[in-house]
């Protein structure tokens, strides 16, 4: 289902492969650990927003919060 937590685990996984980044890269470069990013690709339900959002912020995205259509 659109909007699922996987669904948006795999956009991070994309958008860091199109990058051209390794998770070790992209956790170094982030600022956060491998871990949290091995468990953010992983869809793991528990992960922190601010980490989220250091992640979306490297990679040049933003996570936005909009009203149900």
């Amino acid at each position: 289902p659109k909007g699922t937590i996987m669904e948006f685990t795999k956009e991070i996984m994309a958008m860091r492969k199109a990058a051209g980044l390794t998770q070790a890269q992209l956790a170094k470069r982030a600022g956060v650990g491998l871990r949290f990013i091995r468990e953010l690709e992983q869809g793991k339900p528990t992960v922190r927003l601010d980490k989220i959002n250091q992640v979306l912020e490297l990679l040049g995205y933003e996570l936005c919060i909009r009203r149900k259509s």
